[in-house]
């Protein structure tokens, strides 16, 4: 079996392909399909850890379940974990195999195109559709001789692709219209169509637009899709919408997380800012934790030091402090655990700068850093309630000490993860825990809220997969998007 192949490139980051590329694996699969999500490079700090033991981007983890299959290495065969403004972890198919400067990165990166091949080879003899997100812009030229994300594979590949533009940024019609222009005229023969996406409002006020862009491209328009408000209850690919205000809320609980320069696997808050009971807000830089906040989550980081010395720029070290001598609760996931802690070591930079330094000293641990990554699905149970957990771990460091003995949680009975003496501390290196019902909301009237016994944090995914589906359906001419697709070794000659 040989797939049909579909790319989704957009005209610049966060137009929205993640969740589109989601949506049309779920249609497709309604319309009885197998159907296998695919990313050939992707850089983000919010992995997923797979079955087979490696990691990929959290979004092609939330596609595969749009396309009702477990997720797999070979789904997001590169991806880059950024752990300082100038280096980035490289993950090839699973495993972390290097850590590169940008311009390092930038000169081999080509060299990975037969792993992304490989990869995509070994999908395609699975299933019978295979949809594909590009990542960033085509239109990066400067950056296109050495291309693996979006028309370097596409044409390597033999992949014909969907131009994705986002409306709600404004200038829609001159960033389709000049990535035409200014993209070499092969690539643009690789475009069969665009979508536009986020449409606020009546969609007949932009006939005229539309009529301009496929006049000026010749690329015929797909589908104007309107605003979906439940993309935001699905895992975000990477940190920028962190940036906008959540929707309003009606919670009595507060809890507050800030938003670390590398954090990572921030996806954790999900479970928690859906409760019905909960005002979660995200802080960002510049701004004070709120002293109101009930709660303080530290969220996971590819930088342990790095967002240490961040969170001592922003002062939030001492509102960190003084809520926790105030009798505050405060949760630390994963790196977020270790800055808790006495001191973090990193002699050999494995995780960003190398170099050792006190850390906050709420938990009575120290951690040092090693060269060995673990990833890997998790089950086990609270240590304090016995509720169930599942969840996964993807870090580098281990982390030691006096609290340890009062763990977060036992996994194949052995401690994970620690407790203070008052239990109004907690770390853990367990991702994915709040996903778990009971334990969320045991943990929660721990704090003493309280809880909605009714949410369902897996079924309110399942229902916002199945309304962006319904949306996009009604929005996209599906049976004309999906003529476009071909198998691999498609060339526009050849249609």
């Amino acid at each position: 079996m040989t797939a049909r192949v579909l790319m989704l490139q957009g005209t610049g980051s966060d137009v929205g392909k993640s969740v589109l590329t989601a949506a049309l694996c779920r249609i497709a699969k309604r319309r009885g399909f197998s159907v296998a999500p695919f990313k050939p490079q992707n850089m983000s700090n919010n992995a997923a850890a797979c079955a087979d033991g490696g990691e990929i981007g959290r979004a092609q983890a939330m596609q595969a379940r749009a396309a009702c299959i477990e997720a797999h290495t070979d789904m997001n065969p590169v991806l880059l974990k950024p752990q300082t403004d100038r280096m980035s972890q490289v993950v090839v198919q699973g495993k972390a195999v290097d850590a590169l400067a940008a311009s390092d990165f930038l000169e081999r990166r080509y060299t990975l195109m037969n792993a992304v091949m490989e990869s995509f080879s070994r999908l395609t003899e699975q299933y019978d559709l295979v949809l594909i997100e590009g990542a960033g812009s085509p239109a990066e030229i400067n950056l296109r001789h050495r291309d693996i994300a979006n028309m370097g594979f596409a044409r390597e590949a033999g992949v014909p692709v969907c131009l994705v533009g986002d409306i709600d940024r404004g200038g829609v019609i001159a960033s389709i219209v000049g990535t035409k222009t200014v993209i070499d005229p092969k690539d643009a023969n690789m475009v069969r169509g665009f979508l536009i996406n986020k449409f606020r409002g009546d969609p007949s006020l932009f006939v005229r637009g539309i009529t301009e862009i496929e006049k000026r491209t010749s690329w015929p328009c797909f589908g104007v899709i309107p605003w979906l408000s439940d993309a935001h209850r699905l895992p975000a690919e990477d940190a920028v919408p962190l940036s906008r205000p959540l929707p309003p809320s009606t919670g009595r609980h507060k809890i507050v997380a800030p938003i670390l320069s590398r954090m990572a696997n921030f996806d954790d808050a999900d479970p928690i800012r859906l409760e019905p009971s909960i005002d979660f807000e995200w802080i960002a830089p510049g701004n004070s934790i709120p002293r109101d906040a009930e709660a303080i989550m530290l969220f996971g980081t590819k930088s342990s030091l790095g967002d240490l010395d961040f969170i001592r720029t922003q002062g939030w070290d001492h509102d960190i402090i003084a809520h926790a001598r105030s009798g505050g609760r405060i949760i630390g996931i994963c790196g977020g655990y270790q800055i808790l802690g006495k001191t973090i070591s990193d002699p050999s930079g494995v995780d960003g700068e190398s170099g050792s330094a006190k850390a906050l000293g709420l938990l009575d641990v120290e951690t040092v850093m090693t060269d060995t990554k673990r990833v890997t699905p998790v089950e086990g149970k609270c240590a304090r309630t016995g509720e169930p957990i599942t969840g996964y771990e993807i870090h580098m460091g281990q982390t030691t000490g006096p609290d340890t003995q009062a763990p977060f949680a036992l996994v194949k009975d052995e401690n994970e993860g620690s407790r203070s003496p008052d239990g109004r501390i907690e770390g853990t290196y367990l991702h994915g825990v709040f996903s778990s019902d009971t334990f969320r909301r045991a943990w929660l009237k721990g704090l003493g809220f309280a809880v909605d016994d009714g949410l369902s944090y897996e079924s309110e995914v399942e229902k916002a997969i199945e309304s962006l589906a319904d949306g996009v359906e009604v929005a996209v001419n599906v049976e004309a998007l999906f003529s476009v697709m071909a198998e691999p070794g498609w060339s526009p000659s050849a249609s």
